[in-house]
C-alpha cells in the first residue's frame, strides 16, 4: 500500500475475501502453523470460500456460514494427536491482527480482531473439554 493511500475499513465480501486469502497465505508459509493447515486442507479454494462465508456472517450478520467451527477445530486437534496448544491460537491471532492492520483500518476491522480473540479462547476451551471426553 502506498504511503499516501489511506486504508479503508472492511466493507463487503470482497474485502473479507482479501483478508482471508492474504491471511491464510501467511499461515500456509508459517513454520509452525503451516504444517497443520497444509496437512489437513486439500482444497484451499473451497476453504477460502467457507472462511469468507464465516467471516462475512460474523462481521455483517449475513447468514452465509452454516458449519460448526467447534467441531471442525476438535477434529483438527484429533487429527493432530491432541497437540494443538494455546500457543497455536496465539500465533494465529498475531498473524490475523497483523494482516488486518496491514490491509484495513476502522470499526469493522476492530470487530474482526475482537471476534477472533473471543473465538480463539472459546475454541481452545472446547478442544480441551473434548479431549477429556475422548
Amino acid at each position: 500500500m502506498d504511503d499516501g493511500e489511506r486504508k479503508k475499513d472492511i466493507l463487503n465480501r470482497g474485502d473479507v475475501s482479501r483478508l482471508v486469502r492474504t491471511f491464510y497465505g501467511k499461515v500456509r508459509k508459517d513454520d509452525i502453523l503451516g504444517p497443520i493447515f497444509n496437512g489437513i486442507i486439500n482444497d484451499w479454494e473451497n476453504h477460502f470460500e467457507l472462511l469468507t462465508d464465516f467471516w462475512e456472517t460474523q462481521l455483517f450478520l449475513k447468514r452465509k456460514y452454516y458449519g460448526n467451527p467447534v467441531t471442525a477445530h476438535q477434529e483438527v486437534d484429533d487429527k493432530m494427536g491432541h497437540s494443538i496448544t494455546s500457543e497455536h491460537f496465539g500465533l494465529w491471532l498475531n498473524l490475523w491482527f497483523a494482516t488486518i492492520d496491514e490491509l484495513f483500518d476502522g470499526k469493522t476491522a476492530w470487530i474482526a480482531k475482537n471476534r477472533a480473540q473471543k473465538m480463539s479462547t472459546m475454541l481452545f476451551l472446547q478442544i480441551y473439554q473434548h479431549r477429556k471426553k475422548s
